[in-house]
């Protein structure tokens, strides 16, 4: 799954992080914390390496 968001890249990235022992898992919020839980660090590792170019901040900032 490719992150639609450099929001949802950012909350991958630290939930990787976190997945691989880099921060403590109690440091997570929000999306983040829901990724960590939820998702295997494969999954993790796709979408935090989601290309940033051309992404919305947000996923609401898309134009469609």
């Amino acid at each position: 799954m490719k992150a639609t968001s450099k929001a949802q890249q950012k909350a991958a990235g630290a939930a990787l992080s976190a997945k691989r022992g880099e921060t403590k898992p109690s440091e997570l919020v929000g999306a983040s914390k829901e990724m960590y839980d939820s998702m295997s660090e494969d999954e993790l590792e796709e979408m935090a390496g989601t290309q940033r170019k051309g992404k919305p901040q947000k996923k609401d900032d898309q134009d469609d």
